[in-house]
């Protein structure tokens, strides 16, 4: 496996990544997440920072945008098929290469391989206070989607990597 910067005709597969790595919701209790619409791939090709993993054809990817002077990762997907293998981590790390003094993300509190798994790359939950005013756009607009049904928090991590 190998990563590198999304190419235009990568934005085709990233749909199909999303849905499979939405599936596990469904076992959680969370099958409105599975469910919820995919982005396109036009929607995606917009990020102006996007990764891939690709064995032959993409398998996971990371986009993200400038927010605040950080890199905010809006979405990190890993189809189900190679679950579990560090690709997410290593997709994490790629975007800590970016050239941004930290990373950001939002993601489920209570969800295990969402604010436990980004706790043990480094990440930690920020309070209401801490969020910075692109932050709090975003979470915003999260709750405007419904998002806040279940416990949601805002994450940060410095770019270089945790010791």
């Amino acid at each position: 496996m190998r990563i590198r910067a999304a190419d235009p005709a990568d934005f085709t597969h990233l749909p199909e990544i999303e849905r499979s790595a939405g599936e596990c919701f469904r076992d959680i209790g969370m099958p409105e997440i599975a469910d919820d619409d995919l982005p396109t791939p036009e929607e995606l090709a917009r990020y102006p920072f996007a990764w891939v993993a690709v064995l032959t054809d993409p398998v996971a990817y990371l986009v993200a945008a400038p927010v605040d002077g950080g890199l905010h990762i809006e979405q990190v997907s890993v189809h189900a098929s190679v679950a579990r293998r560090g690709i997410g981590r290593a997709l994490i790390e790629e975007a800590a290469r970016a050239g941004h003094p930290a990373l950001t993300l939002t993601t489920f509190a209570e969800v295990p391989w969402n604010a436990p798994y980004y706790e043990r790359c480094g990440f930690v939950r920020l309070g209401a206070d801490e969020l910075s005013p692109g932050l709090r756009r975003i979470r915003e607009e999260e709750a405007a989607r419904g998002l806040d049904r279940w416990p949601r928090v805002t994450m940060r991590r410095p770019a270089a990597p945790p010791r």
